[in-house]
């Protein structure tokens, strides 16, 4: 009987082999190909389909990437992402002062390898990448500011000292010096170093704002009138950043306060002749004081929501590499967050960056809530036209105020 059970055993394996021999072995791999949606400039796009090509480039043996491109203001990031979160972005690009309000949306989830970011790059880009010590984003520049760019060709390094002496070289030229007073950011210089204030309460969300002191040893009017004065030189005009770079290429503007995203547009017009230093000081109630400025980083998010979490990741880590941030460098002018990188001679000495960082002394981390932005800009609107109107600048400093700190 064993015999027999041995031999219908043997028959049985050998049947089963020749089964499964002859069983057709497929050639075809079935693989999900990983669609990522990136936000990002618009300035930005070749940069960032060369770095989406490096990274599909990468990983080919991994995965198959549908990797799509969709240009977004970095300053309104927040706002269009939360209005739709589960149909945003993968991955995105935004100014730091957005990170909290998209942590406590759930926007973004706490970056899981925290302490290696921490590592790679600058303490201020961390510090402006974090809530209450946590790491929500990976940082992309360690730039986000802005100062002075002049042309050699019209100024002297003492002219530029004086925002007054470089009105008077502007409107001798018949050219032009220019600044956005469409916007708040930029409209804190005549602020920041008067003694007036503004930020954000510990609620994280309202501000405190005193520019409309009547009291102390500068007030919110005397800040006013300076503009106003500046406003009635035929040498100024407020142009947006954009208008500001034409104006470069067709030869009216021979100064303007900008950031270093223009450095190279700008380089390639003026060429040897271009300059760049920290802001001028303006007349104040017949003191010199220095423009202050607002200073941040651009940040790298991943979407909580994404459908791909580590490959989104991965994405976001690999457009934050040391590599990417030298090439970022090299194309736009940005000055990297990566430690590294931004410690490397090529960029120690680039014009723009040394400039940001002079200006850096005079500088404060942007962190204002939401309602700051509207009111401020439409008081300077209203300066930059020279007040048509002849309303009371008092009144006009109590409404941005009452605007900017509302609940």
């Amino acid at each position: 009987m064993i015999a027999i059970f041995l031999s219908v055993w043997m028959l049985f394996l050998t049947t089963a082999c020749n089964v499964q021999e002859q069983a057709p072995i497929s050639s075809e791999i079935t693989e999900e190909t990983i669609e990522l949606t990136v936000w990002g400039a618009e300035e930005d796009k070749a940069l960032l389909q060369e770095i989406f090509a490096s990274f599909q480039n990468r990983y080919s043996s991994e995965a198959r990437f549908q990797i799509t491109y969709q240009p977004q203001s970095e300053s309104n990031c927040k706002d269009s992402l939360l209005g739709n979160l589960e149909g945003g972005a993968d991955v995105f690009t935004f100014a730091d002062d957005q990170v909290a309000a998209l942590a406590a949306a759930g926007g973004l989830d706490p970056v899981e390898n925290a302490e290696d970011i921490r590592k790679l790059n600058l303490p201020t880009s961390v510090d402006a990448a974090s809530v209450d010590g946590v790491l929500y984003a990976y940082p992309l520049t360690a730039d986000n500011g802005y100062f002075l760019y002049y042309n050699k060709a019209y100024f002297s390094e003492e002219d530029i000292q004086s925002l007054k002496r470089i009105l008077e070289v502007a409107e001798q030229s018949q050219r032009l010096f220019t600044m956005d007073w469409s916007s708040a950011w930029y409209v804190y210089s005549f602020f920041g170093n008067t003694g007036l204030k503004v930020g954000l309460n510990d609620d994280g969300l309202t501000n405190y704002c005193t520019w409309n002191n009547t009291d102390g040893a500068i007030r919110g009017v005397d800040v006013a009138q300076s503009m106003l004065s500046i406003a009635s030189s035929p040498g100024f005009a407020s142009k947006t950043d954009t208008e500001f770079l034409a104006g470069v290429r067709d030869g009216s503007v021979i100064a303007g306060v900008s950031g270093v995203w223009n450095a190279v547009a700008i380089e390639e017009v003026w060429g040897k002749n271009t300059g760049a230093a920290k802001l001028p000081t303006y007349l104040c109630k017949g003191q010199q004081i220095q423009m202050a400025s607002f200073s941040g980083c651009k940040l790298i998010g991943v979407n909580a929501y994404s459908r791909h979490p580590e490959w989104a990741t991965r994405l976001a880590e690999w457009i934050t590499n040391e590599s990417n941030q030298r090439r970022r460098f090299e194309l736009r002018g940005q000055g990297p967050s990566n430690t590294v990188a931004a410690n490397s001679p090529e960029i120690q000495s680039s014009p723009a960056i040394a400039a940001l960082l002079a200006q850096s002394e005079f500088s404060q981390l942007q962190r204002i809530g939401g309602k700051f932005w509207d009111p401020v800009s439409e008081f300077a609107g209203n300066m930059a036209k020279g007040n048509p109107s002849g309303a009371s600048l008092q009144a006009q400093l109590d409404r941005l105020v009452e605007g900017v700190t509302a609940r």
